[in-house]
């Protein structure tokens, strides 16, 4: 294999062979190329694109070039979720255990946070003890008795991808959607799994905020993983508005809680938990249709199964028992709070969802730079959903800062960050297609 015939050939417009992909992947993780040669594949492909089938090449050979999660031992199917990001988003931390509260055995290798948007290990790093990094026969152990994990990604998992997109991060080569698909699924074939569900955002406060990149980009996944072997399907939701009412870590912790204590009913984010609990269960084999899975899911929820499930995989991975029923005793609280009033009368009719994550970054919620420090305590919580009616004064949403001053100034940005109308406004759906 020569590395830059193989470059040529992207670059002049032509189709790779999966043997050339693989040749090329596997020079990559042996540290065979230089940074010059991956940033120019990665370039030719972000100008020429890839087909179907170069992309389930590229994905399979990125997620047999390191470890590969074999689950033979653990008697459930073996189904994921994976979401595109968004403000708000805590979705895996309760469709894990209702998931897995249904039969199903969820080995979740979740993300950090990512620009303005959250992450689901943030989130569970604010929970004292809880092991992000178990080794692999913790982390099996874990699914097998608890029916779900949710872990970080370990550099043995498809290491091309970690190398791979160092480069496309320095070379404006992010935003391709061969790329990205190769990149989110390489990491989901590795974990060894039958079946997938893939959340892609789409609105203000999404990476994706036009409809149309939106559907290219869940057409891409869908049809790669399903080449690739595992039943996949997609649903595209609304990211204008913050998914959950809460913001942040701590705060996104508590609503979790909230949630799977049953308090959360008739919301957007139970009715995006459910349709994505439907999905799986429908995926996998456990209920025969997705109104069937939807009330399968709604039942493990309100039963307290799931809430169940939630705290004994705490507890495997390191997190205190009792969580759940003593969360003051483990979860931290900011030191200030503030009520954001609303400037004027009317209807919550538009949100900055992207201002809202920057201004939980600027709290020091989120991080600028990889090595920054996150404050887990900080955040919004309380948020109205948009078509709320308000009287002026009335609360928006609550500030949770480590200062006064930080607090002023979150209040400041959540305030300018809706748009209050003199009449009742049309609200999209919160599930948009499903592909």
């Amino acid at each position: 294999m020569i590395p830059q015939e193989i470059i040529r050939q992207k670059r002049d417009g032509g189709t790779l062979s999966a043997e050339d992909i693989q040749s090329f992947i596997a020079a990559l993780t042996a540290g065979k190329l230089s940074d010059g040669q991956i940033g120019a594949f990665a370039m030719a492909v972000w100008f020429n694109g890839m087909t179907r089938d170069e992309t389930v090449a590229l994905t399979l050979a990125m997620a047999r070039s390191g470890d590969r999660l074999d689950w033979h031992d653990v008697d459930r199917p073996i189904a994921d979720k994976h979401s595109t990001g968004g403000v708000g988003d805590n979705v895996s931390l309760m469709l894990a255990p209702i998931a897995a509260a249904c039969g199903l055995a969820v080995p979740m290798i979740s993300g950090r946070g990512l620009g303005h948007t959250g992450g689901t290990l943030d989130k569970l790093e604010s929970i004292p003890g809880y092991s992000i990094t178990p080794d692999a026969s913790h982390f099996r152990k874990t699914v097998r008795e608890a029916g779900c994990a949710i872990i970080g990604q370990t550099s043995a998992l498809a290491p091309a991808d970690g190398k791979l997109y160092a480069i496309r991060d320095v070379t404006a080569t992010v935003d391709s959607i061969p790329l990205i698909t190769a990149s989110i699924l390489s990491k989901k074939l590795a974990a060894g799994l039958q079946t997938l569900v893939l959340d892609v955002k789409v609105g203000n406060g999404a990476f994706m905020s036009d409809p149309r990149d939106a559907e290219t980009l869940a057409r891409s996944l869908v049809d790669v993983a399903n080449g690739a072997g595992v039943r996949t399907s997609a649903l595209i939701t609304d990211m204008n508005q913050p998914l959950a009412d809460a913001a942040g870590n701590v705060v996104e912790l508590w609503n979790c809680i909230d949630f799977l204590a049953g308090k959360k009913h008739g919301t957007r984010l139970e009715t995006v938990v459910l349709a994505f609990a439907a999905e799986m269960l429908v995926k996998s084999g456990v209920a025969p249709t997705l109104e069937a899975g939807e009330a399968r899911a709604a039942e493990a929820l309100s039963s307290g199964r799931a809430a169940e499930t939630f705290a004994r995989m705490i507890h495997l991975l390191g997190g205190p028992a009792d969580l759940l029923e003593k969360p003051d005793n483990y979860l931290s609280k900011a030191p200030v709070t503030r009520i954001v009033p609303a400037p004027r009368a009317g209807w919550l009719g538009g949100c900055d969802v992207r201002a809202i994550g920057m201004a939980v970054i600027d709290l020091g919620g989120g991080r600028r730079h990889p090595t920054d420090r996150i404050d887990h305590r900080v955040g919004f919580s309380d948020l109205l959903s948009l078509g709320t009616l308000v009287e002026a004064g009335d609360p928006i949403a609550t500030v949770h800062a480590a200062t006064d001053a930080a607090a002023e100034a979150a209040a400041v940005a959540v305030t300018a960050s809706y748009a209050i109308e003199d009449s009742a406004p049309p609200l999209p759906a919160v599930i948009c297609q499903r592909i």
